[in-house]
C-alpha cells in the first residue's frame, strides 16, 4: 500500500479509445514557436499506440504562440484575444500532423472548431469517430470554437462526445501532487485520487470546467509526465503510471 492506501501493484484496465490532451507550451519546449525534438517524442509515441491497435484522438493548446488570458490583462478585448488563441492551436495541430505521417506514415485528420476548409475538416463528431473505427489519429484544433473556454475544457468535452474511455492529462510532472513538486520538494503524489477531491483541494491540474464535466460523466483522468519516453502507451495499455482520477460508481 502507499501513502494514500492505494494498492501500488494493482494494475489499470487498458482502454479501446482515448483522448490525448496536450499543453501548446509543451510543444514550445518551454519557449515560443514548435519545438521539432517535443513533437517528434509525442508522434513517436502516438504512433506506438496505433501499433497497438487502440484508438487515439488529441488535443493541443496554443500556449506556444499565444495566449488570451494574457493579452486581456493588457487591455485586448477576451473574446478577440480567445479567438486568436484558437488559431495558434491548429498550428501545433498542423506540425503534430506533419509528423505522424511524414516520419511515421500514419493517416491522420485535422478537425477544427473554427471553419478553415483549406488546411482541416470542420469538427463533426461522427465522422471522427469513423476515421478512428479506420486507424486514423483525429486531431483537434482551434478548442471548442467558443471564448472564454480553455483548451482543457475541449478534451473533456471531446472526448465525452467521441466516447473516449479515458482522458490523457500530459503534463511536464509526474501526476497530480499535494502541492507543486517544482516549488514544494516536499510534496506528495497520488496515485489515485477523486475529481471532488482534486475540485476541493484546489489542486492545480486542469481547469474547473473540465474536471467537472469529467466529474459527472465519470470520465476517468490519467495524468502523467509526457516526457518520459513511452508513457502513452503505457497509460493506455493500462499500465500504473501518473495518477488515475476518477469519480466511483455510487
Amino acid at each position: 500500500m502507499n501513502d494514500h492506501g492505494i494498492d501500488a501493484e494493482t494494475t489499470r484496465p487498458g482502454y479501446r479509445r482515448v483522448l490525448l490532451k496536450l499543453g501548446g507550451e509543451m510543444f514550445g519546449g518551454g519557449g515560443l514557436g514548435v519545438d521539432p525534438k517535443v513533437v517528434e517524442t509525442v508522434s513517436r509515441q502516438i504512433a506506438e499506440v496505433v501499433a497497438s491497435g487502440a484508438q487515439i484522438a488529441v488535443v493541443i493548446g496554443g500556449g506556444n504562440f499565444f495566449r488570451g488570458s494574457e493579452l486581456q490583462q493588457r487591455g485586448m478585448d477576451r473574446a478577440r484575444a480567445d479567438y486568436m488563441g484558437m488559431l495558434a492551436t491548429v498550428m501545433n495541430c498542423l506540425a503534430l500532423q506533419d509528423f505522424l505521417e511524414r516520419e511515421h506514415h500514419l493517416d491522420t485528420r485535422v478537425q477544427t472548431a473554427i471553419t478553415m476548409g483549406q488546411v482541416a475538416e470542420a469538427y463533426i463528431p461522427r465522422r471522427a469517430i469513423r476515421h478512428l473505427e479506420k486507424g486514423r489519429v483525429v486531431i483537434f484544433g482551434a478548442g471548442v470554437g467558443m471564448p472564454f473556454f480553455s483548451t482543457d475544457t475541449a478534451g473533456a468535452q471531446r472526448a465525452l462526445e467521441i466516447g473516449c474511455e479515458a482522458l490523457l492529462l500530459a503534463k511536464g510532472v509526474d501526476g497530480v501532487y499535494t502541492a507543486d513538486p517544482k516549488i514544494d520538494p516536499t510534496a506528495e503524489m497520488f496515485h489515485e485520487i477523486t475529481h471532488r477531491e482534486v475540485l476541493e483541494r484546489g489542486l492545480k491540474v486542469a481547469d474547473a470546467t473540465a474536471f467537472s464535466l469529467c466529474m459527472d460523466n465519470r470520465m476517468p483522468i490519467i495524468v502523467f509526465n509526457l516526457l518520459t519516453e513511452g508513457n502513452i502507451a503505457r497509460a493506455v495499455a493500462g499500465e500504473r503510471i501518473g495518477t488515475l482520477v476518477s469519480t466511483p460508481e455510487t
